[in-house]
């Protein structure tokens, strides 16, 4: 019943990982992917997504990362799959579910989902090229142009050789919009005998228990919740043993960004910090409803400084109509709000309920 970050390009960087992974309830990382085109990159390529290599693929609380790699060109991913090894990487990724339309004008991501048999090659010749006792595992959608090709594409994988799969609920046309086709994941699962991962619209602890009811996976792939809650896994992780845990609070989120900003500042300048910071920002108004209330002031600053200083503004809730007990419960009854398996996302109305007010 593991819970994994989700690769998300732009966002989850080492940083980000680092601090995540801190927080509890996450067991595997999945860097960005590296773009693999026709030269064969230097290793500092790999230590810019991957810097974990220096110490084991792990984070420093111990959390394996696993290397991602994106191209087209099955020789070259092999030749790439080896060197990540070589520089120690213990795990090897192939994403085939970027939606982006520049990588997918590239012959790379999802788009290679219209090519099954390529899928294949690629796959199987980065399993033959590295050792078997490292993992190579593939990320997927259920298609490029609609949803019809989850089945062949994962039966496609499976024959090269990928040990894991794991499979967003949607297709590239579908984008990022919901709801999230879990039961569609549930088909491709049924067709194959390799270990099938779930992704896609898992904002909340209900929404976890909904995916694993209607796809039937037990390993769930987590992206944008975990930015919006950075706790949610550790909700999670206590939902399956029955319990609960103190949800995290406001004030734990800014320190948790005060550190994600003291690192970036190591290799950035200001104004790209605090690009970064308002990005996590936009997340967090999903899941914090004072952040919804700082964004406007936040969004216009430019410095660090002044930004942590917004946020650590002292914020008074004045009308709380909170369901979040409801949403953080542990395992729910059958799915209430999927119609045929189609999960219809609560996302973060919740939260969102709670009217708030910065104090003076």
């Amino acid at each position: 019943m593991r819970i994994i970050l989700a690769p998300m390009e732009g966002l989850v960087d080492a940083p980000i990982r680092e601090t995540l992974t801190k927080v509890g309830g996450i067991d595997l990382c999945v860097t960005e992917f590296v773009r693999v085109t026709h030269g064969m990159l230097p290793p500092r390529v790999f230590y810019k997504y991957a810097p974990e290599l220096h110490n084991q693929s792990l984070t420093e609380v111990g959390t394996p990362v696993a290397v991602q790699l994106l191209g087209s060109d099955p020789q070259q991913m092999a030749r790439h799959g080896v060197r990540a090894v070589e520089l120690g990487a213990t795990r090897v990724d192939i994403n085939f579910g970027c939606p982006a339309k520049t990588v997918n004008k590239h012959k790379g991501g999802c788009v290679l989902m219209r090519e099954p048999e390529l899928m294949h090659e690629i796959v199987a010749a980065v399993r033959q090229a590295v050792p078997r006792q490292v993992p190579v595992t593939a990320k997927m959608r259920l298609g490029y142009d609609d949803r019809s090709m989850g089945v062949a594409c994962a039966q496609a994988l499976e024959a090269a050789g990928a040990e894991e799969i794991v499979i967003h609920a949607r297709s590239k046309v579908d984008g990022y919009k919901p709801p999230a086709y879990w039961e569609e994941i549930a088909r491709a699962r049924e067709a194959v005998n390799t270990h099938i991962i779930a992704n896609g619209e898992i904002w909340t602890v209900a929404d976890y228990w909904r995916c694993r009811e209607v796809s039937g996976c037990d390993d769930v792939m987590i992206g944008r919740g975990l930015i919006a809650r950075p706790d949610l896994a550790r909700q999670i992780k206590a939902s399956q043993q029955g319990e609960t845990t103190a949800d995290m609070t406001w004030p734990e989120a800014v320190a948790l960004v005060r550190e994600y900003a003291t690192v970036l500042q190591g290799w950035l300048e200001d104004r790209y910090v605090t690009g970064r910071i308002k990005q996590w920002l936009n997340f967090l108004c999903q899941g914090f409803a004072e952040a919804e209330v700082l964004w406007p002031e936040a969004r216009k600053i430019r410095q660090v400084a002044p930004m942590l200083a917004c946020l650590e503004q002292r914020v008074q809730r004045v009308a709380v109509a909170d369901s979040r007990a409801a949403c953080f419960s542990p395992k729910p009854e059958a799915s209430q709000s999927s119609i045929s398996g189609r999960y219809l996302p609560e996302r973060a109305a919740p939260f969102r309920r709670a009217r708030l007010i910065s104090a003076a």
